[in-house]
């Protein structure tokens, strides 16, 4: 019997320096999914539990020799984009993925602000990630902030949100997954959406914690390490929570403020 080798995840985006998202939290999950995780690594940031301190962007260039290095030599099954910062690098990337095989498939995380609440991108890179990186990807996956920046207006109930990524889905013609984190709801609701309106529910109790540093990039690597493997985008979205939330009650306890989750020690799914 031959094993298959891991599926190889590559994942753009900023470093985190205390190790709880970012390209950090996304090689954790990579590995513990048994993905083998490659990065290209867009921004450089002093940050911690209670804030980000300072934010150092890398060039355009060099992202886009970091992504060139890595897929034509090792090649890749998939991609997770996170925290691009600015227009330039935005511009980059959509260059990269052109010459790119259709195939492969694209989970963009449209990162905007920070779970402490610094801003991680500038503005008219979100509008560069809207009208060029949307159409590149297989699935994208706003927050509750993120997805009424996106749509420009206010969500204020489950139906709006749904008809926000309905919108958003059918205009760029790809999957958008709402998650529900940032309500007030006691169960949060996640809710995946194909262009053409037919959509799937996931949803779980709230977890009463404050360590949850990272959620967001943990679910969008899982989700591209799952799909890597050849799981279809339901289940994938599916095991990709179920990954997050077992990350979430494996929680170190670290910092004084949104702690990271323990990927490292989640062990099987179901």
């Amino acid at each position: 019997m031959i094993d298959r080798p891991p599926p190889r995840i590559l994942s753009i985006a900023g470093s985190d320096s205390s190790g709880g998202a970012g390209i950090q939290a996304d090689i954790k999950t990579i590995t513990m999914l048994g993905g083998y995780a490659m990065t290209a690594i867009t921004a450089i940031t002093a940050q911690n539990t209670t804030g980000v301190q300072a934010i150092a962007p890398l060039s355009a260039d060099m992202v886009s020799t970091q992504i060139d290095s890595c897929i034509s030599d090792i090649g890749v099954d998939a991609i997770k984009i996170g925290m691009l910062h600015d227009i330039a690098i935005v511009d980059a990337l959509d260059s990269a993925l052109a010459g790119l095989d259709a195939a492969v498939p694209v989970i963009l995380d449209p990162v905007m602000v920070s779970t402490s609440g610094a801003t991680l991108i500038a503005e008219d890179a979100v509008a560069a990630i809207r009208e060029k990186l949307f159409a590149r990807s297989m699935l994208v996956t706003p927050n509750l902030p993120e997805l009424a920046h996106l749509a420009g207006r206010t969500l204020e109930d489950t139906n709006q949100v749904i008809d926000a990524a309905a919108e958003l889905a059918d205009r760029h013609g790809c999957c958008v997954l709402a998650k529900g984190g940032h309500t007030e709801d006691a169960r949060v609701i996640d809710t995946l959406i194909q262009p053409g309106g037919r959509w799937v529910q996931f949803d779980h109790a709230r977890i009463d914690t404050r360590h949850t540093h990272g959620t967001g990039c943990t679910l969008s690597s899982a989700i591209a390490t799952l799909i890597g493997h050849g799981q279809a985008l339901d289940h994938a979205v599916r095991l990709g929570r179920q990954f997050v939330l077992a990350a979430i009650n494996a929680a170190p306890g670290f910092g004084a403020g949104n702690g990271p989750l323990g990927q490292q020690a989640v062990r099987n799914l179901n």
